[in-house]
């Protein structure tokens, strides 16, 4: 009897924890992409699925154990090299990215005088941006021209507008592409100065984010370099038979995994340390 009302009381506490904390499903929202998504926009290939991305770090990983194991024999030392290479189209991504923001960053200024210049000389706003595709920086050329033919195809500017700020996936061209939608819904006669006073903002942002990159890189390739160390010395040491044999043992598998798991936690530590702040895009 005791045990039953016990059961009952914490089934009780229970219901009552989770209907405070729990929280109702929400609906996905229309556009909503994945962490994985945004990160292949990013770097400039939209056309790869994540399931393709997954796929292929998948398989370079199987090939990779199957290469080591075959010269070692030793699976704990395949597992952790193929662990490795599993990650690297990722980390390329990562690097393909942040090498795109950066040139963004240099390109964003020059887009914005071309903007003003057209504004100015009496252009209308989908003009201004559809001359971009020819007057425009040439990373970005293509971009406003599939924004032009957007445009002229459906004649709305609204929904070129978003297609666009979605294929350039960036928080300034989100600022840029805000302020022309507002200028175009209520009007107003001061966006050449406003867009000149960005143009300035943006020119000082990149010269002192390259200043900082520059000063940066130093800390974190050494870091870098001192967390590969170990397994390069581990991928030399793994061409002796009285290595390979000391390592396939169990003793052997706990060493390789606590290294993995430092190697793991440092390079994680280091990398969020090391970061600079990047711009969250809050109007997209």
């Amino acid at each position: 009897m005791a045990a039953a009302v016990g059961l009952l009381a914490g089934m009780g506490l229970f219901l009552i924890w989770n209907a405070c904390w729990s929280q109702p499903p929400r609906a996905p929202q229309p556009g909503h992409r994945s962490r994985m998504q945004v990160l292949l926009h990013q770097a400039g290939v939209p056309q790869v699925t994540p399931l393709s991305l997954v796929a292929s770090a998948a398989g370079l990983a199987l090939l990779m154990a199957l290469v080591v194991f075959v010269l070692t024999g030793v699976p704990a030392i395949a597992l952790c090299f193929s662990l490795f290479v599993a990650y690297l189209p990722f980390a390329l991504l990562r690097m393909r990215a942040r090498r795109r923001a950066a040139v963004m960053r240099e390109l964003w200024p020059d887009v914005v005088d071309n903007l003003r210049s057209a504004i100015r000389a009496g252009l209308s706003l989908p003009e201004a941006l559809v001359q971009l595709g020819h007057k425009g920086p040439v990373q970005l050329r293509d971009d406003f021209r599939s924004f032009g033919a957007d445009y002229r195809a459906s004649g709305h500017f609204e929904a070129a507008l978003q297609k666009l700020k979605a294929t350039l996936a960036d928080p300034v061209s989100d600022r840029i592409i805000e302020a022309l939608r507002l200028t175009r819904d209520v009007g107003g006669s001061d966006l050449g100065k406003l867009l000149g006073t960005l143009s300035e903002f943006l020119r000082d942002h990149a010269r002192t984010r390259s200043e900082l990159e520059a000063r940066q890189s130093w800390t974190v390739n050494a870091a870098r370099l001192a967390v590969a160390a170990p397994w390069i010395v581990l991928m030399l040491m793994s061409t002796r038979p009285e290595a390979v044999a000391a390592y396939n043992t169990p003793a052997g598998w706990a060493v390789l995994g606590g290294g993995l798991l430092v190697s793991v936690v440092c390079y994680r530590v280091m990398l969020r340390i090391g970061a600079l702040p990047e711009e969250d895009r809050v109007l997209q």
